[in-house]
């Protein structure tokens, strides 16, 4: 895990004159505030630290794995994390819960989906789409010199998840799984194919503004039940897992357990900290499409809701 200090002087410029000035923090030992490699999660959690640091807290930000995260926030070397997506973290999340030593700190607001996802372009060169089925007829309309003859599937970072070698085997799929190096460079090949209007199959998750700026679908795959994750005789293929589509629901906040005794009014804040599906697009659009700095998007968002956030931590106001 690399950690990087959040500094508490970024919250000066909310105001000198604010209720947190008489607020003294339970500890000054450091809130460690977990960010990955998207960009909704990294101005989530700038958000937060603003807050945060607005109340005196000292705040650190800490580069971790999605799906690597669970022994730090159990052993509290993470202490918060915003974004914990049922898509790809469920069934980890629910098991470190079960332990004691994670805590599940309620929904972040806007609903998980994500999924294969083609322009709407991509019809025409691939008749009978979204239905899954039409790949593998047309797998060659996908291809890239390095995959032909069978398509490119552009997948998120390994560190993701999501089971996509899985499902390309489980559903017997002409295609090859190419996993993106970050978040930018996958929206940013979609920003070019799109432009060009070149073929394009790839991982795409909502809330963002991806979907709603380019024209185009997700693919149908048989609808996910948990079965299909865990129960090869389940579905299309009788010998095999993951022949479904990927989950979809909540975001989850969650935290360390034994941080609730050290910053109790941190924890309530964060517990409150709710935003919504279509204001997170907005925010990662200024963010991956305008080029704005993260730190910029976010003291943005904070001036102008102040009194929203006010809300969440009337614990530092009494």
């Amino acid at each position: 895990m690399k950690r990087v200090i959040a500094s508490a002087m970024l919250a000066l410029t909310l105001g000198a004159a604010s209720p947190s000035m008489a607020f003294e923090p339970e500890s000054d030992q450091p809130i460690k505030l977990m960010i990955a490699d998207w960009s909704s999660m990294l101005i989530d959690t700038e958000i937060l630290n603003i807050i945060l640091s607005t109340y005196g807290y000292n705040v650190e930000k800490v580069v971790a794995d999605d799906s690597a995260r669970y022994p730090g926030f159990e052993s509290g070397d993470l202490t918060i994390a915003l974004e914990t997506w049922q898509t790809t973290q469920d069934k980890a999340f629910t098991a470190s819960v079960a332990t004691g030593k994670v805590l599940d700190m309620g929904e972040l607001g806007p609903h998980a989906k994500e999924d294969w996802w083609y322009p709407a372009y991509m019809e025409e060169k691939c008749p009978g789409l979204p239905d899954w089925k039409a790949l593998k007829d047309c797998a060659a309309a996908f291809a890239a010199p390095e995959t032909a003859p069978k398509g490119r599937y552009l997948s998120g970072p390994v560190s993701w998840g999501g089971h996509d070698e899985e499902r390309v085997k489980a559903l017997d799929l002409p295609f090859e799984v190419v996993h993106a190096g970050t978040d930018a460079a996958m929206f940013a090949e979609l920003q070019s194919a799109y432009e060009r209007k070149a073929p394009i199959l790839l991982w795409i998750y909502e809330p963002h503004w991806a979907p709603t700026v380019y024209a185009g679908s997700f693919i149908k795959f048989p609808p996910y039940e948990a079965a299909c994750y865990s129960d090869p005789s389940w579905g299309e293929n009788k010998t095999a897992a993951y022949d479904c589509g990927k989950p979809e629901g909540w975001i989850k906040k969650m935290a360390w357990a034994e941080g609730e005794k050290v910053w109790p009014c941190a924890y309530d804040i964060v517990r409150k900290f709710t935003m919504d599906g279509k204001e997170v697009g907005e925010l990662v659009y200024e963010v991956d499409v305008k080029a704005r700095p993260v730190e910029e998007v976010a003291m943005e968002w904070a001036k102008k809701n102040e009194a929203k956030w006010r809300s969440w931590a009337a614990c530092a106001q009494k």
